[in-house]
């Protein structure tokens, strides 16, 4: 199992052995494993057993049979790192220099829209649009990042004759907007609909956002939002949940990792594991999926696409397939990618979601002796489990 993904700088081939108890993924304190590990990997392998509490039991090159005593502080070597490549915290989500409250309610930014289309094939069930402001002319400029949101306030006013309250929706483009210039911001937008006393009731933003025409004005204010942000590590790995409409910052950190104009403008080239689990009701719901599969087969070793069709497909069980049985079927891997603390898990989409995958998880976990109960609270302590649902 790969348990580091610090960069190397060394060259130094040995390798050793690392006896550790207490380390992994809710290990029992006194479960005790062997991590083979190269010379230049074992210092940031040291890091992340202090910080996950585990206990270094012995340190021995590879090859001998003898079992010396040590410790986290005496194990370590003073290694110095590499000037054009020094080591990076593992694990870490910087929040500096994040945007936040630019515009307020009541002094919202007006932006214009210049795209409003569908996103949906034919066939599909409801009506999900994709829906572009230009932000330009802002006195601040209305900036953003990844896994950022922002309000729409729509027009008109409600039941009490009062100004329609904002709605949160999370951005769907990357900082640098779908065109690249950095002027224009992007959201998915589902149309709510609902039953009440034998009539449809139609959501007031959502359709408002749905109906709106090009050269339209809209309200907006934002951004807002740390929760969902990706790290800056290059090496990190990413584990992505969603359902619907919660696509939307998955595409933001997708378009960010594999398009080529993004690659090349924002000097942040990823390197690591890329897992989108994405749920929907038929393939005609499913969203950006030809983008998706674009990357998937242009980056076949760091993304990895898998979807769950609901009224289309069978779980093990022979019921519709939701999003959480596919974490059922891959708990392994997915496991083993948590065991590695730069990887990062996003979940987003309606909170109906959220009992079947821990419920998926609670299982996995419990298959191979651990407490899920007990692991996600030290995920999220470690800003490893983003969640944003609604």
């Amino acid at each position: 199992m790969r348990v580091s993904t610090a960069t190397s700088s060394c060259s130094d081939s040995r390798v050793f052995t690392v006896v550790v108890q207490g380390y992994g993924v809710a290990q029992p304190r006194t479960a005790e494993r062997s991590i083979n590990v190269p010379f230049s990997r074992l210092q940031s392998l040291m890091q992340s057993i202090s910080q996950l509490g585990g206990k270094v039991i012995s340190v021995t090159p590879a090859s001998d049979a003898a079992v010396a005593p040590a410790t986290p502080a005496a194990a370590a070597p003073a290694e110095k790192p590499a000037p054009k490549a020094p080591a990076k915290p593992a694990a870490a989500v910087h929040h500096a220099n994040v945007p936040v409250n630019l515009y307020k309610p009541k002094n919202p930014f007006v932006g214009t829209v210049t795209e409003n289309y569908s996103l949906l094939a034919e066939g599909a069930i409801g009506r999900v649009n994709h829906i572009t402001f230009d932000l330009s002319g802002g006195d601040p400029q209305l900036h953003y990042v990844e896994g950022q949101s922002i309000g729409i306030i729509p027009d008109g006013e409600d039941a009490n004759g009062k100004p329609h309250k904002l709605r949160l929706y999370s951005i769907a483009s990357t900082r640098h907007g779908d065109n690249m210039a950095g002027n224009t911001v992007s959201l998915c937008v589902r149309q709510l609909q609902y039953e009440k006393d034998g009539e449809t009731i139609n959501g007031v933003c959502s359709t408002f956002l749905c109906d709106i025409e090009p050269g339209a004005k809209v309200k907006i204010t934002g951004p807002v939002g740390k929760e969902m942000l990706l790290p800056e590590d290059e090496d990190a790995n990413v584990i992505m949940l969603a359902t619907g409409t919660g696509i939307a910052p998955m595409r933001t950190y997708l378009r960010r990792m594999f398009e080529p104009a993004e690659r090349e403008k924002n000097g942040w080239q990823f390197k690591g594991k890329a897992w989108l689990f994405m749920g929907a009701p038929t393939t005609a719901n499913l969203l950006y999926d030809a983008d998706f599969e674009h990357y998937q087969s242009q980056y076949p070793d760091n993304f990895r696409y898998t979807k769950a069709i609901s009224r289309e497909q069978q779980n093990a069980k022979g019921g519709r397939m939701y999003i959480q049985d596919r974490v059922s079927e891959n708990a392994d891997e997915i496991f083993a990618m948590i065991e590695n603390p730069k990887t990062h898990v996003y979940m987003c989409g309606l909170r109906g979601m959220e009992p079947g995958i821990d419920e998926a998880m609670s299982a996995a976990a419990a298959a191979k002796g651990l407490d899920w109960a007990e692991l996600r609270p030290q995920l999220k302590k470690a800003e490893r489990w983003h969640v944003e649902t609604y």
